[in-house]
């Protein structure tokens, strides 16, 4: 099939919300989709069975990871990340440059035209990360989606800063287009500009420009308040096309969901579900509750009505025993459970707005979900 393509079905009338199909060469999929992150070609503990059980459609690599372990063109001998890893959904590959700018030491120094200098948090190597570089990596690893290499702005950064990084952003860009060869790949552009609403305009048109398979708001769920968040979702969306996907990185709480989504975003993701599983934290229609909280010492209900195979065999007494235990099975079990409310949650939004009732939804689930 080659590139995705993305079909826009219907548009909330009181909001930006729409529900779209995301077509892929490994099936269809429903937006505005939550997608689980799977680090290391893996979703942390879970197996691609699994996964698909829970009706995710993308799931997440790196390449940043993937490509110091086990290397690119492992990967690539092996026929691709798919066969890989065993998955046979869709797969997205972020451009590794989150993890380089928060390894790269001096701003100021390691983030040069060419690329970004770091050292490796394996063995302490020291390595360029560059556009090009990104690209071929992920060309390599045949992800259906990839995305251009970009830098994370951190908040908060001064206008001049944030200017000299989002135009350099927007060179890097053009540079990883260039050299993007694997036609079953689509290549994604990310739009920068920190807070400020003249520069996530600026870095919008111009990503928009350059003609991309779909279009990621970056630099958001960095350490700034949620209106500021919002509003940097505003500041962007409008200017991107209404025929390709817009993707909101590295966000997963389930308020954030909902917002973003009436704002017109497409597609999500984060490792929120599985780290906060790991912790013993889990989310219900009642807001997140910690399971080793000592009250579900003899709690033999499940942790929620939900149609998760945790909630539907195993009672919140014996996943806190687990927890307390520190058995891995423990955090498998509520890695299913919060996956699988993040997916189910898209799956409600999405129906309504097909009844145009999203913000009736809205308000009932924040009640709940905040015990107001």
């Amino acid at each position: 099939m080659g590139k995705i393509k993305y079909e826009l079905l219907k548009k909330d009338e009181k909001t930006n919300a729409r529900i779209g199909k995301l077509y892929t060469n490994y099936g269809v999929c429903d937006t505005p989709m939550f997608m689980p992150v799977g680090t290391q070609a893996t979703v942390k503990t879970l197996s691609p069975e699994e996964i698909k059980d829970m009706k995710c459609g993308i799931v997440l690599a790196n390449t940043y990871h993937l490509w110091l372990r086990p290397g690119e063109d492992i990967v690539e001998k092996a026929g691709g990340l798919h066969k890989f890893m065993n998955y046979d959904g869709p797969i997205l590959t972020d451009s590794g440059g989150f993890q380089v700018f928060s390894l790269a030491k001096n701003k100021k120094k390691d983030i040069i035209e060419e690329g970004v200098k770091f050292k490796s948090h394996l063995d302490g190597t020291n390595l360029l990360l560059t556009p090009e570089k990104s690209i071929e990596i992920q060309n390599k690893l045949d992800s259906d989606i990839a995305m251009s290499f970009d830098e994370c702005i951190p908040y908060p950064a001064t206008y001049e800063y944030t200017k000299q990084s989002t135009e350099r952003t927007l060179r890097w860009a053009a540079r990883g287009k260039k050299v993007h060869s694997n036609p079953n790949q689509s290549l994604f552009g990310i739009v920068q500009g920190g807070e400020y609403e003249d520069l996530r305009k600026m870095s919008a048109e111009e990503t928009v420009k350059m003609d991309f398979d779909g279009y990621s708001i970056g630099g958001t769920s960095v350490g700034e308040s949620k209106d500021t968040m919002y509003k940097m979702i505003e500041y962007a969306i409008k200017y991107l096309p209404e025929d390709k996907p817009r993707y909101l990185m590295g966000v997963g709480d389930p308020i954030d969901l909902l917002e973003g989504v009436i704002r017109g975003v497409d597609m999500f993701d984060c490792v929120l579900p599985t780290r906060l599983a790991r912790h013993g934290n889990v989310f219900t229609r009642l807001g997140k509750i910690n399971i080793r909280n000592a009250k579900y010492k003899e709690d033999f209900t499940p942790i929620e009505d939900c149609d998760c195979y945790c909630c539907k065999h195993y009672t919140k007494a014996y996943i806190r025993h687990l927890i307390v235990a520190n058995e891995t099975f423990g955090a498998r079990l509520l890695s299913i459970h919060n996956i699988r409310f993040l997916v189910r949650l898209m799956e409600e939004i999405r129906e309504a707005i097909k009844d145009n009732r999203l913000l009736e939804y809205k308000e009932e689930f924040i009640k709940k979900y905040e015990n107001k």
